[in-house]
């Protein structure tokens, strides 16, 4: 027989039982009631209410053998409620009452149901009609069920702001007639792309230094979410790839003192290699050269280096060419003329980074003087590299990546 908990650790098991529970149970509370009722609003204030009941019940009562059907069940019964008081049509309720799941019953299958709900949910929040923010932060919200205060630091404003723009895309949505649909033959693949640009964005505003890991986290997990109810899609599964390789080396991208280490610097020790095994899983799935799959067989080729001596540099400049000629930015010509630079020699990549240069696309933009930096270093001149490394701690915002170069500059002072 199983000695009880005690009341502390018993409470500490339901809070993150709640938490885990509220992780799956969130976005398939809001996207079903969404699609019974129409209503944004209602539907995330039912699944945040259901959450809360959770917190105050669980520890008294046990955690039930359906979390997420007790959780769905307590948001149906105040979707109901709401809809009651206002006297709605008598369809919306029959449909409500239908979602009742038995608390003894198994935890419900991924059905075609929910699966439609889903990407219903996550195509809804990234529609091209909102602007590229407005998308990101509600599918923060609506998709992942972050909280409104962690998006407005993510973005930059005060928790008040955020409250609003996230109502005024609601509120656009519904002015807009924005279908609650995921869209099929042509528009899908005219619209999938503007998804995963979400998603993209989302994982790089929680990976650059400063950024928030959470963020990169929900990145993954909604990209593994998408990857699992769109297997057919091929970016996708790359998108997805792409995540991993570089979230496998989230524990190892700053040393001890909290410094930034560049990829060469890096412990590969502590690289996820699980992660790592998932990402060339899922990018073995990829039969289609689009821009995330050539940044997936990038990753890759670093993930699977047991050194930085040993990374395949030629095959990583040969995929930069093709993803240049794919889709042509100062970025992807900047990272290009890093390749190339340690591929084919340090003068090969200078020749690069002054083409990527020409058309104005890099001014200002301190990356493109720190890979100068480190191309000139490789080439033996030091003070000169030293100098450019300082140039672009000047020039950066990010304290951490500020710190890197200052400590680049002085190694090579020394």
């Amino acid at each position: 027989m199983r000695t009880p908990a005690p009341a502390g650790a018993a409470a500490a098991e339901a809070v993150a039982a709640v938490a885990a529970a509220g992780i799956e149970a969130y976005p398939r509370i809001v996207a079903t009631v969404i699609r019974v009722t129409g209503d944004w609003a209602l539907a995330e204030d039912c699944a945040q209410e259901s959450l809360t009941a959770a917190l105050e019940r669980w520890p008294a009562d046990g955690v039930p053998t359906n979390p997420g059907g007790w959780l769905m069940t307590v948001a149906r019964n105040r979707a109901i409620d709401v809809l009651r008081r206002a006297t709605v049509e008598r369809r919306k309720l029959h449909d409500l009452a239908l979602l009742t799941p038995d608390d003894a019953s198994p935890e419900p299958q991924v059905g075609q149901d929910m699966v439609d709900d889903r990407l219903r949910l996550i195509f809804t929040c990234c529609h091209p009609a909102l602007a590229l923010e407005a998308r990101v932060a509600l599918t923060l919200r609506t998709v992942c069920g972050v909280p409104t205060a962690d998006i407005a630091r993510l973005l930059l404003v005060s928790e008040s702001t955020m409250t609003r723009r996230l109502t005024r895309t609601r509120t656009r949505i519904a002015q807009a007639g924005i279908p609650y649909r995921v869209p099929s033959g042509p528009a899908l693949t005219e619209r999938l792309p503007g998804v995963l640009a979400v998603l993209y964005l989302l994982f790089t505003r929680g990976y650059v230094a400063d950024g928030e890991p959470a963020f990169a986290d929900e990145a993954v997990r909604l990209a593994r979410l998408l990857d699992q109810l769109m297997p057919e899609q091929s970016e996708v599964a790359a998108l997805l790839a792409l995540f991993l390789f570089q979230h496998s080396r989230a524990d190892a991208r700053r040393d001890a003192a909290g410094t930034l280490l560049t990829l060469q610097r890096q412990d590969r020790d502590r690289w996820d290699r699980e992660a790592i095994a998932e990402g060339l899983a899922t990018l073995d799935r990829v039969r289609h050269d689009g821009p995330y799959a050539w940044q997936a067989r990038i990753a890759a080729c670093h993930a699977t280096a047991a050194s930085a001596d040993d990374t395949d540099w030629p095959t990583i400049a040969r995929a930069y060419d093709a993803l240049a000629d794919l889709r042509p930015s100062p970025v992807i010509a900047l990272n290009r003329a890093v390749a190339h630079g340690y591929a084919y020699g340090p003068a090969a990549g200078l020749v690069l980074l002054d083409a990527a240069r020409a058309g104005g696309g890099l001014d200002g933009h301190p990356l493109s003087v720190a890979v100068e930096a480190d191309l000139v270093a490789r080439q033996g001149d030091r003070p000169r590299a030293a100098g450019l490394f300082r140039e672009a701690a000047a020039a950066v915002g990010s304290t951490a990546e500020r710190r890197a170069l200052l400590d680049r500059a002085g190694e090579l002072d020394r």
